[in-house]
């Protein structure tokens, strides 16, 4: 189940990065700045982690595999190259229900600009995952796909002005054992 629906994100995301706006390296700002330059920022999220049963984390007897609530704090800069951009995020989620008790991690991120703010990316790293009530901790690769949009971008400009506040959708799995939708607001410098 978990594979499909990674699949279909595919499917959703691939067709929407070939109909992002082209936006050329050289236009400035507003401000009159560079349209582009190293992009960092940081953000919270929050969702939900549930791993399979067949896992490296296995199960507790009557148990179908560690699951949990997260909160995330992530941080990271991108590299804009054109329409496109490469970068780098760090992320610490701590469990707040269920048999997770802490995750982080680092990823490479790979993407493509849409609309004024918009970004779709896909990511790729290493994950620590420790676990409680039972379950072991565990390392392994994490990869993902998701979306950032500004507020401009669903029709709702001017409710924080240009300030570089974004939502972000995205969902990982680790090692393809488990799924980790997560959502929450980014904020850009």
């Amino acid at each position: 189940m978990k594979k499909l629906l990674l699949a279909a994100m595919c499917a959703v995301a691939i067709p929407a990065a070939a109909s992002a706006q082209d936006v050329a390296s050289d236009e400035a700002a507003p401000d009159g700045s560079p349209a582009f330059g190293i992009e960092p920022y940081v953000g919270v999220l929050g969702g939900y982690h549930d791993f399979d049963r067949r896992s490296e984390f296995g199960s507790l007897p009557g148990d179908s595999g560690p699951e949990g609530a997260l909160v995330s704090g992530i941080g990271g800069v991108n590299v804009p190259l054109g329409p496109v951009f490469v970068g780098v995020e760090g992320n610490a989620s701590k469990g707040v229900s269920g048999d997770i008790d802490w995750e982080y991690g680092v990823r490479g991120r790979l993407g493509v600009r849409a609309g004024d703010s918009g970004m779709i990316f896909a990511s790729g790293g290493y994950q620590w995952v420790e676990g409680k009530r039972g379950y072991s901790d565990q390392k392994d690769w994490v990869y993902g796909l998701g979306v950032e949009v500004g507020p401009k971008d669903i029709g709702l400009g001017g409710i924080t002005g240009n300030s570089g506040v974004r939502l972000r959708l995205q969902a990982e799995t680790y090692d393809f054992d488990s799924i980790r939708p997560m959502a929450g607001v980014v904020f850009h410098f």
